[in-house]
């Protein structure tokens, strides 16, 4: 290679090397880190709960690219859905496999999504869509003490807490956001008070600590609207 030729390809190295460097820059100067901690207590003991926060994008903030629909699955095995909670793009479907010997009624009458799935064997499973964003609770018609939550979002800018109870949301662009909290078994009323707008321009940001009484969970009626049996009785 020529000294000539040589120049050129060491300037249009320097040249690309400079160019990542600054698109770097430019990502690091646009996106910002949020973080959040939920210090959850019931009669004075700490304990630690599901919970999920995420943004939604404001007037003058570009929305993220819409989710695209996925497949989801939430197991029943050993009288238990697997896992205890899902968070969904809209428009998502979920699988309901019955991985247990004897019959299960899955649904749910909450505002995410309202169905009712009926009896099915041991091996079958059903699905449901879920088109719109909600929380919706799930139960079983014959089991009182299975129990699961799917929250429908439309938005990628979600974080699930950790288990000492921390959200981390990284790489969120800069803008205006409302920030909406979900924390399992805490009434609508109070998570309403919780939410909040946040400005983001690039910098790591630190909510704190949102300290909060954690109620148990409250006892939930059957797809009837009618207090479970005692003691389920055998389904053939």
């Amino acid at each position: 290679m020529s000294r000539k030729r040589f120049g050129k390809w060491l300037f249009c190295v320097a040249a690309l090397a400079l160019q990542m460097l600054c698109a770097q820059i430019r990502v690091a100067e646009t996106t910002s880190e949020l973080r959040l901690r939920i210090i959850p207590s019931t009669a004075g003991k700490q304990r630690f709960v599901p919970a999920v926060i995420w943004l939604e994008p404001l007037a003058g903030t570009d929305s993220p690219p819409f989710l695209p629909h996925g497949h989801y699955t939430l197991q029943q095995k050993n009288r238990t859905f697997i896992p205890h909670l899902q968070v969904i793009p809209t428009g998502s479907s979920v699988e309901f496999p019955n991985g247990d010997p004897f019959f299960h009624n899955v649904f749910s009458l909450f505002d995410g999504k309202r169905f009712d799935l009926g009896l099915y064997e041991a091996g079958s499973s059903k699905s449901v869509v879920f088109p719109r964003e909600g929380i919706s609770y799930i139960f079983c018609n014959i089991h009182p003490e299975m129990s699961a939550v799917v929250l429908t979002l439309s938005t990628p800018f979600f974080a699930i807490a950790a288990a000492n109870d921390a959200f981390v949301l990284p790489d969120i662009p800069a803008g205006d956001y409302r920030l909406h909290v979900w924390i399992e078994s805490v009434p609508p009323s109070i998570l309403s008070g919780l939410n909040r707008n946040v400005h983001l321009s690039g910098r790591p940001v630190d909510l704190g600590q949102i300290k909060i009484p954690i109620p148990a969970l409250a006892n939930h009626d059957n797809k009837f609207g009618s207090a479970y049996d005692p003691v389920p009785k055998p389904i053939y």
